[in-house]
């Protein structure tokens, strides 16, 4: 990761020395200062800050700042009369760190850590970890893309399985399987799509291949397993990183709760340095003609830069997160034990509307099975009100004192779908940040996606095949008597199989989603969720659909449009 050089526009006039305040505080109507003459002058010629053809509001970028120190430096702001470039030059790195743990820390002002923002390089983890690190709405970020990027050679995460030879095995034996149906299906599918697409003329040959290729990398992606290795960089401020990663910390894959160990030792340890080479020249040429201002320019130029060594420090597991999660798993299982889980008529179910109490519970538990929600909002209405009750103080019952509440109780959106969609395509849609997701856990219990694309180019019989053995596989991976089985054998699910989602969201968002996620360019896996969505809102509310402007799904697409 390169030292992060944040970026901030500030709008804050630099302080007059003058002690009047009759030309601070006359406005012109443009907004800029009236300059008024100074009594009895002749021809007073007014400072280029009063100048009513200047504006008095300065606005500049800052970079090259320490992170924890460009915080520090916002927050005085509050604190302080000072300008940002004063506050800068009088700040020093044990300053900011001690004004930190006293604000920070001790009178909790969190907010504070909303001004520093931190950039993080996230490198070979599986996918299922990436789909757990960019599960947080305020998060900015992106990862390696399965429709741009052949997969084929990244290899894969392989979970500690201990002394269970037998399991570590059958697990390589089956990824290494996908993997090679996986580049099979490419190279078939691209030469597939050759075969009935004809390269227009005004069209380059690499183009056009290029083109193909990714269209072929949207239908294979199908085979690539949860462990797929990947990659991803993310823009975070230091509030959103300590509340991230505890929850990786306390998170119920080993690999994940290292990876937040991982992200934590790097905010607080040494970052890379994109420029340390050249400066390592630059100092020793220094060094050579004067060694006194060489060690100088060392000091300046190659110290190390720790971006948030306070900020991070105290993120631990969430006890809150994990003895609640417990719970509710546990009420989940008895409410549940009973119901088997139904097949879904739809892949998008817009919610009816409904008290705050009953989606509040039903959420609780609708995270932790894989039931639609509404089996699980009948099985708690059977329960009663009492019962219902009893769920919501679950999910709050171990809540500490600077514990946000669980994503269950962010209730109340207007629309809310209950999505049942194939794990590839939900990776797109986990994207959207404008709506509040609940996701059930992966699982092959709602079966796969086979794309017609597959059967057009024969390849069906060979798909199904795969698909069907490597379900056997997991099945076998989730029955070992050993710690985490389950959670170890989900590594081996492929993005074909489906997995249940919630979103809430309101009517700007649904439109937004709808809109953009049926474009022609898009995966027809999506298309159709998003345009299923635009469709239940114009089944409840005619009157709105006239607004959406959504593409037809249902048209013929143009494979070499992207």
């Amino acid at each position: 990761m390169s030292q992060t050089a944040v970026n901030e526009v500030i709008a804050m006039p630099e302080p007059s020395n003058q002690k009047s305040s009759t030309a601070d505080s006359a406005l012109s109507g443009s907004g800029h200062r009236s300059p008024q003459p100074a009594s009895g002058a002749e021809n007073p010629v007014a400072p280029e800050n009063l100048r009513p053809d200047v504006p008095s509001t300065e606005v500049f970028a800052v970079y090259g700042v320490e992170p924890e120190i460009q915080a520090y430096a916002m927050a005085k702001y509050s604190r302080s009369a000072l300008s940002m470039k004063e506050s800068l030059r009088e700040i020093s790195a044990q300053k900011a760190e001690k004004f930190l743990n006293t604000f920070y820390f001790q009178y909790g002002h969190r907010s504070i850590a909303d001004l520093a923002h931190i950039a993080l390089a996230v490198e070979r983890l599986s996918i299922l970890a990436a789909i757990e690190l960019a599960d947080e709405p305020r998060w900015d970020g992106q990862e390696r893309s399965t429709r741009y990027q052949d997969f084929k050679k990244s290899g894969y995460y392989t979970p500690d399985f201990g002394a269970d030879d037998e399991a570590r095995k059958l697990y390589r034996e089956t990824l290494d399987s996908l993997f090679a149906e996986y580049e099979g299906l490419s190279a078939h599918m691209t030469q597939h799509l050759i075969s009935i697409t004809p390269k227009p003329a005004d069209m380059k040959p690499e183009a056009y291949e290029r083109t193909l290729k990714a269209r072929a990398f949207d239908i294979t992606r199908y085979l690539l397993p949860l462990a797929t290795n990947t990659s991803l960089g993310e823009i975070v401020n230091a509030r959103t990183l300590e509340i991230q990663v505890a929850h990786l910390l306390s998170h119920t894959h080993k690999e994940v709760r290292v990876l937040g160990e991982s992200l934590k030792k790097a905010a607080t340890s040494a970052a890379y340095n994109v420029n340390a080479e050249s400066l390592k020249k630059l100092v020793e040429e220094i060094r050579a003609v004067n060694p006194e201002l060489g060690a100088r320019a060392e000091q300046e130029l190659l110290h190390e830069v720790r971006v948030a060594p306070t900020l991070v420090k105290y993120a631990d597991p969430n006890s809150y997160e994990m003895e609640t999660r417990r719970e509710l798993r546990q009420a989940a299982r008895e409410l549940l034990k009973s119901e088997s889980v139904a097949p879904s008529k739809a892949i998008v179910d817009l919610l009816d509307e409904e008290p705050l109490e009953v989606e509040i519970a039903t959420t609780l538990l609708y995270e932790h099975c894989h039931h639609s929600y509404r089996q699980v909002r009948q099985a708690l209405q059977v329960s009663g009100e009492r019962y219902r009750r009893e769920i919501i103080d679950l999910g709050l019952r171990h809540r500490g004192t600077h514990d946000e509440m669980l994503r269950a109780f962010r209730a109340g959106q207007q629309f809310r779908f209950d999505i049942l969609m194939d794990t590839g395509g939900f990776r797109d849609m986990h994207r959207h940040r404008r709506c509040i997701q609940v996701m059930q856990g992966f699982t092959t219990q709602h079966g796969y996606e086979m794309l017609l694309d597959v059967e057009d180019a024969g390849m069906r019989s060979r798909y199904d095949a795969a698909m069907r053995r490597v379900q056997a596989a997991i099945e076998k991976l989730a029955a070992r008597n050993a710690h985490e089985a389950e959670e170890n054998s989900q590594y081996a699910i492929p993005l074909a199989y489906r997995k249940r989602a919630l979103f809430k969201m309101d009517f700007a968002e649904a439109v937004y989603i709808s809109e953009l996620r049926t474009t022609p360019a898009g995966h027809v896996s999506y298309r159709n969720v998003a345009y299923a969505m635009y469709e239940a809102v114009a089944r409840k509310y005619p009157a709105l659909a006239k607004y959406f402007r959504v593409n037809d799904v249902t048209a013929p697409v143009d494979l070499l449009q992207r």
